[in-house]
């Protein structure tokens, strides 16, 4: 493969990453955005921290106490492209009323871990560590599409770390079609020689973000480009790359924890019949159906959200017992 062939991949990549991202956003100048769409107004945005990982990193971690110290823990994990902040605000304020909630920065998204590779499997230790550092026994894992793929990776590595899953917008396989596994498959063979690059686009993306983000609430729209542009667009094919070689379907027949799959029924992203066959194939998985596309987490939030709120509690209801909180 020649140079010209491997910029033409990465370009192409980009080009279908943010267009498949989960925001469905106009792109701009060095993959940002022009302009976002309108907000939804939130009282406020909670705070987050740098929490040290041993041996693994910093990561930048929300942790929202429930209303009760037995009340279960529900880890949000978000989708390409954005960070926790930008993929669950909305959620958040209604989750933590009923939920101890903690949502994380993924590596090489926004604050998140960053060097070496991008891995599904290292983004699922991580979350293990974030658990063992906030002292949490296990907890629902609500993913949102590389979130979904994420939390299932994280069932099979840890599965006494998973009380429930909630798999939104996602899937076992990204590449069934053949136009699929031709695209997958030259994006791997292209951010093969170039990872270095991303990986050092990435690094120092993050280097020069603040430790900490602004959580102004008054300005929602340009508190959300700033935190769009936290993650490198470099991200993109690194990760796409990585859900190419993503397939849960050999095990997916073991999992032995309440589950719900919420689909979003006119993706264009992640075929609705695709989202479907993830909740078949898991054992009594309950499967609801939310009517918009894949940026229903943040264009159609009105609708989604209280849906979401619905995948939660299907889950959390079929616990045996209530999410254990170590200490």
């Amino acid at each position: 493969m020649t140079v010209r062939h491997i910029r033409a991949a990465v370009g192409s990549s980009v080009r279908t990453s943010v267009r498949a991202s989960t925001w469905g956003l106009r792109t701009g100048v060095g993959l940002g955005v022009r302009r976002l769409v309108d907000l939804p107004v939130v009282p406020s945005v909670p705070e987050g921290h740098r929490l040290d990982l041993p041996g693994r990193g910093s990561a930048y971690v929300i942790d929202v106490p429930g209303p009760r110290p037995d009340s279960p823990t529900v880890v949000l994990l978000h989708g390409l492209a954005t960070t926790a902040h930008l993929s669950w605000f909305t959620a958040l304020g209604p989750l933590a009323e009923h939920h101890r909630v903690v949502a994380l920065d993924l590596r090489w998204h926004g604050r998140g871990i960053h060097g070496g590779r991008f891995r599904v499997a290292d983004c699922a230790d991580d979350v293990a560590a974030v658990l063992d550092e906030l002292g949490i026994d296990d907890a629902v894992m609500a993913g949102y599409s590389l979130g979904g793929a994420v939390a299932q990776e994280l069932w099979r590595r840890h599965p006494d770390r998973v009380s429930g899953l909630v798999l939104c917008s996602t899937a076992a396989r990204w590449r069934d079609l053949r136009r699929e596994a031709l695209f997958f498959g030259v994006l791997g063979l292209a951010m093969h020689p170039l990872s270095r690059v991303a990986s050092g686009r990435v690094a120092r993306r993050a280097a020069g973000l603040p430790d900490l983000p602004g959580l102004d609430s008054s300005d929602l729209t340009a508190w959300g480009l700033t935190e769009l542009r936290s993650t490198s667009g470099w991200t993109l094919p690194e990760v796409m790359a990585e859900l190419g070689r993503f397939d849960s379907r050999s095990w997916l027949g073991e999992v032995d924890v309440p589950t719900t799959v919420l689909v979003t029924s006119r993706d264009g992203a992640i075929p609705a019949e695709r989202q479907r066959a993830l909740g078949a194939a898991i054992p009594g998985a309950v499967v609801l159906d939310a009517p918009g596309g894949h940026a229903s987490i943040f264009l159609d939030h009105a609708r989604w959200v209280p849906l979401f709120l619905e995948a939660v509690a299907s889950v959390t209801d079929r616990l045996p017992t209530p999410g254990r909180l170590a200490g």
